[in-house]
C-alpha cells in the first residue's frame, strides 16, 4: 500500500518562520525533513514536532554548501520515499550603507539566500515533479522593492524571485507548483543575526518585535497558500501597500522606504 502521508522539506527550520512551519506541518500530519546549522536548536524543534505525532529527519548543514543541500534531499527521500513540498526558508539579512559595506557581506547573503534556494531546488525538483508538488521560496517585500541599507538582502531576494518565476514558466506543463511567499516584517531573530557593514552580527533588532506579525501566523498563511496553489503570497498591510505604491509611483516608494529606515534605531542614515 503506497504511503499517503506527504513529506515537506524545510530549510532554516531551527527558529523563526522555519520553526513555525515545521510545527504547522507537524500539526497537519506531514513527514518532515528539517535542515539548519544549529544542531541543538534543530533537534529541539524536531522533538516538539514528534510530540505532535510527526516523523522527522534532521539534517545539520549549511544551505550555502551544495553538498549539504544534496545530502539533505537524499536523506529525506531515503527516509520517507517521497518529497511533496520544498520550502526554501533559510536566509540571513544585513544592514549597512553599500559605500561602507565590505563586499564579502553581499557574497554571504547571495550564497545563503539565493544559492541555498538554487541548490535545494535542484536536488529536490526531480522528486517533487513525480508528485506534482510545490517548490516555495520565502522571499520578502525586499524582493519587490529595493530597500536602503539592505543592498545585499534585496539583491538576493530579487534573484530568488527571478529564479522561481523562471522555474515556474519552465514547468507550465509538468504540474509543478511554485509559490513566492513574501512576508513583511515578521517577529523573529533575523534582525539580531543580520550582518553589519563589516560582516558581524548586528546583535539587536531596530524594530519592536512584539508589534510585528508572528512567525506562527506567517507559517499558517504559507501552508494555506501552498494548499491553494497560489503563485504569490504578500503579507502585512504595510507590505502590500509598498508593493502597490512601488508599481505605480516608484519615486514615492523610494522616499517612503528611505524615511522608514531613517527612523529605525541606530539607523545608518
Amino acid at each position: 500500500m503506497p504511503n499517503s502521508i506527504k513529506t515537506v522539506l524545510i530549510t532554516g527550520a531551527s527558529s523563526g518562520i522555519g520553526k513555525a512551519l515545521a510545527l504547522e506541518y507537524a500539526k497537519r500530519g506531514w513527514n518532515l525533513g528539517l535542515m539548519a546549522r544549529s544542531k541543538g536548536k534543530l533537534e529541539e524543534v524536531a522533538k516538539s514536532c514528534e510530540e505532535l505525532g510527526a516523523k522527522t529527519i534532521c539534517s545539520i548543514g549549511d544551505v550555502s554548501k551544495e553538498e549539504d543541500c544534496q545530502r539533505f534531499v537524499s536523506d529525506t527521500k531515503s527516509a520517507f520515499n517521497t518529497i511533496n513540498v520544498l520550502i526554501n526558508n533559510a536566509g540571513i539579512s544585513m544592514r549597512g550603507v553599500f559605500n561602507d559595506t565590505d563586499l564579502s557581506v553581499l557574497k554571504s547573503l547571495m550564497d545563503v539566500n539565493f544559492w541555498g534556494t538554487v541548490y535545494c531546488s535542484k536536488y529536490a525538483l526531480p522528486h517533487i515533479l513525480k508528485e506534482q508538488g510545490s517548490i516555495v521560496g520565502v522571499s520578502s517585500i525586499a524582493g519587490f522593492k529595493g530597500l536602503p541599507a539592505r543592498t545585499g538582502y534585496s539583491s538576493s531576494k530579487f534573484a530568488i524571485q527571478g529564479f522561481l518565476e523562471s522555474l515556474r514558466c519552465e514547468n507550465l506543463e509538468t504540474g509543478l507548483h511554485v509559490l513566492i511567499a513574501c512576508p513583511g516584517y515578521t517577529a523573529s531573530s533575523i534582525r539580531e543575526n543580520a550582518l553589519n557593514s563589516k560582516g558581524e552580527a548586528q546583535g539587536k533588532t531596530p524594530l519592536k518585535e512584539d508589534k510585528l506579525m508572528s512567525a506562527e501566523t506567517v507559517a499558517d498563511k504559507i501552508a494555506n497558500a501552498i494548499d491553494a496553489k497560489k503563485t504569490y503570497l504578500i503579507l502585512t498591510t504595510q507590505g502590500k501597500l509598498i508593493v502597490w505604491i512601488n508599481k505605480w509611483w516608484p519615486k514615492l516608494a523610494d522616499s517612503l522606504t528611505y524615511n522608514v529606515v531613517k527612523k529605525e534605531a541606530d539607523s545608518p542614515f
